[in-house]
């Protein structure tokens, strides 16, 4: 192995949907999302939305290592995803943008056409079995989140991709 980050997966990829934050887009909130002037982020009905605790340190801690980031979504509501992502202020780390209702197989024939990554070089965390199965197939490396992504899921996903490369 060379540098330190010949280990890194090309392309991290993540679910939205209780895997970046706890509900469904499309059923548990109500666009519009408003940033209040104290940083909580509402929905329509005053709905406080967050993050899972971990996402802004996997995500910086990415950044940093400049690995390119994507979000694949099946969600119903797509815009609400986009519109989401962007009042939480996470938009800007994703490089690829892959959300609408279907296969997430779409996606990352999407992503790998846009990006050129083999799709042996993807990491992808999603909450649902059935997108996880799917995702295999492919070769991606897949880590089922159970109770939302945390930085010990990450390194379990980053320990897991590392251990397919040897």
């Amino acid at each position: 192995m060379g540098t330190h980050g010949d280990w890194l997966p090309k392309l991290v990829v993540f679910d939205i949907d209780y895997t970046l934050w706890p509900f469904w887009v499309d059923t548990h909130v109500d666009p519009p999302f408003c940033k209040q002037s104290n940083g909580n982020v509402t929905d329509r009905r005053g709905k406080r939305i967050k993050l899972y605790h971990d996402v802004m340190d996997v995500l910086y801690w990415l950044q940093k290592k400049s690995v390119p980031l994507a979000v694949a979504s099946r969600t119903n509501e797509p815009e609400a995803g986009k519109e989401l992502l962007k009042v939480l202020d996470i938009d800007k780390f994703f490089k690829y943008k892959e959300i609408y209702p279907g296969c997430k197989v779409t996606h990352f024939k999407e992503f790998n056409k846009q990006s050129g990554i083999a799709f042996s070089q993807m990491l992808f965390f999603d909450d649902e079995q059935r997108n996880i199965r799917d995702i295999s197939h492919l070769g991606v490396t897949c880590i089922l989140v159970p109770d939302g992504l945390s930085m010990e899921l990450f390194k379990e996903g980053l320990s897991k991709y590392k251990q397919r490369l040897t």
